[in-house]
């Protein structure tokens, strides 16, 4: 470009991040001590006052265990029923043999599936939030493991999604069932519930 027709002008101010936030997120944030360790009870009672959201907002939790996950044996991964539930209303999915329909469904099932259900897969007809099925049907389930691992919908003897009795891992994942795992730098990332939720729930 010719220099001459380079327009000339103040440079752009940087506003930091805080500035650049709502009204309500700096309401919000003024009432938290940045230097102060709360309590449980006083983190959670604050996470419910300063939600600025106009939806019901996830609380999270973010543990740093101090673990090294790259060994097998600090490599923590398993499941917690949350006692009030997620908060969300999970669509359960049951790959069963056909006797087992009936208590799937009155555990709580959305859906139950026979064979028919590898059709719904080759299609990627992804339709629910955890897929339970019986361990003779695992074999079967190897080739999707591309499109089903990537969601967190692979089954899994550990998350306790692949069981004989699908009747109780139905009732677990309705009730609030959760699979939680450490991350590369050893700290473990989950929701617990809403903000809607009591304090005590929370808790």
């Amino acid at each position: 470009e010719d220099p001459a027709e380079v327009k000339k002008g103040p440079k752009p101010i940087t506003r930091s991040k805080l500035e650049r936030r709502s009204k309500k997120y700096k309401s919000a944030a003024e009432t938290i001590e940045k230097a102060k360790t709360y309590s449980p009870k006083e983190a959670l009672s604050l996470a419910k006052k300063t939600s600025t959201t106009n939806f019901d907002s996830t609380v999270e939790i973010h543990i740093r265990l101090g673990v090294d996950p790259r060994h097998a044996d600090q490599n923590i991964r398993s499941t917690v029923t949350l006692p009030a539930g997620t908060g969300k209303d999970v669509n359960v999915a049951v790959w069963a043999s056909k006797d087992l329909h009936p208590a799937a469904k009155k555990a709580g099932a959305d859906a139950v599936y026979e064979d028919e259900f590898l059709d719904k897969l080759k299609k990627e007809d992804i339709d629910f939030d955890v897929l339970i099925t019986t361990p003779e049907n695992m074999p079967k389930l190897a080739k999707f493991a591309r499109i089903l691992g990537p969601k967190g919908l692979m089954p899994s003897p550990k998350a306790g999604t692949v069981s004989k009795d699908v009747v109780k891992a139905t009732e677990e994942a309705k009730a609030g069932k959760i699979e939680y795992r450490v991350d590369k730098q050893g700290i473990v990332h989950s929701a617990i519930g809403k903000t809607s939720f009591s304090e005590e729930d929370l808790i």
